[in-house]
């Protein structure tokens, strides 16, 4: 284990449930050497550095900061929250990496790339850099794994619907009549800690996740109406309401553009995708959208089932 040093994880400080933060406390249980890199000293940190991670503050934009937390590690961890600045940290991340030879880099994209080329991309700047973020680490010739999820259970189905499902008893999404998949953030993070822990066998591959089932708005709200013991309905809205209620949120607007877009692709079909890389690298399947419901429920106004 000494001459792999520690495994760094970017991204470690996000908020609790967070893929970078589940990631480092699921190899630290596993008694593995742990770098966790955060923007900033603060309670965040000081829990990571409490539960036996060695903490390095950094910024993925800065080549001096980047140089100096890969120095010395040999697996690597990269993700990065939706951002303009995220390709220019894809490049500067490969280019560190490469000299420092790293052994394993697992880079967290997202499922639409697959269905994207020079001809085929779609209207969001992030999921233009992924897809691009994607070709420059194929580029660079490093052992990579590439985990490319597909919706968060976190976002839409938590962030976005828990007050509209604790206060009136509907989903209110501009998701039309497509189907989805969305996957858990748990479930994200297990895949990525066990390729981490052994990246030999996965380097060079794609895994795709989803969850275990792909079904219309109206089976989605069925789940929550299961896992919380009431009535939950789907109310299908205007894309140009739900645009303007971003507005108001004052979301940045590349996160603004980012969540448009994916709301259109769900009009359109195409997160109607089944995967099973979740049970293929952890032997265990993906959680439901009725246990993930189930597990918030008081985030949702109703009592765990």
């Amino acid at each position: 284990m000494a001459e792999n040093g520690s495994i760094l994880v970017t991204g470690a400080a996000g908020q609790l449930g967070a893929v970078g933060r589940t990631v480092t406390g699921l190899l630290l249980e596993r008694g593995l050497p742990v770098r966790a890199m955060v923007r900033r000293e603060d309670d965040r940190a000081a829990a990571l550095r409490a539960a036996g991670a060695e903490v390095v503050v950094g910024d993925l934009l800065e080549p001096a900061d980047v140089a100096r937390v890969v120095s010395g590690c040999r697996r690597v961890y990269f993700g990065m929250s939706v951002s303009a600045g995220y390709l220019e940290a894809t490049v500067l991340m490969a280019a560190v990496a490469r000299d420092v030879g790293v052994h394993a880099l697992v880079n967290m994209s997202q499922m639409t790339v697959s269905q994207m080329s020079l001809q085929h991309t779609t209207p969001s700047p992030q999921q233009r850099q992924h897809w691009l973020s994607e070709q420059a680490l194929a580029w660079s010739g490093l052992p990579v794994v590439t985990i490319r999820p597909t919706v968060f259970l976190e976002g839409f189905f938590l962030r976005f619907v828990g007050p509209t499902v604790r206060d009136r008893g509907r989903i209110e999404l501009p998701f039309g009549r497509g189907k989805t998949s969305p996957v858990a953030v748990a479930d994200v993070a297990r895949v990525v800690a066990a390729v981490l822990a052994d990246p030999e066998p996965h380097v060079g591959r794609i895994y795709e996740l989803t969850g275990p089932r792909s079904q219309d708005m109206h089976g989605v709200a069925r789940e929550y109406a299961d896992a919380l013991n009431c009535e939950v309905t789907y109310a299908d809205i205007p894309p140009e309401e739900w645009e303007r209620e971003l507005q108001r949120a004052g979301l940045p607007e590349h996160l603004m553009r980012h969540l448009v877009t994916m709301a259109a692709l769900h009009r359109a079909g195409r997160y109607d995708r089944m995967a099973d890389g979740v049970e293929r690298v952890t032997g265990r399947p993906a959680m439901s959208v009725r246990d993930f419901v189930a597990l918030h429920a008081e985030e949702f106004g109703g009592r765990r089932s």
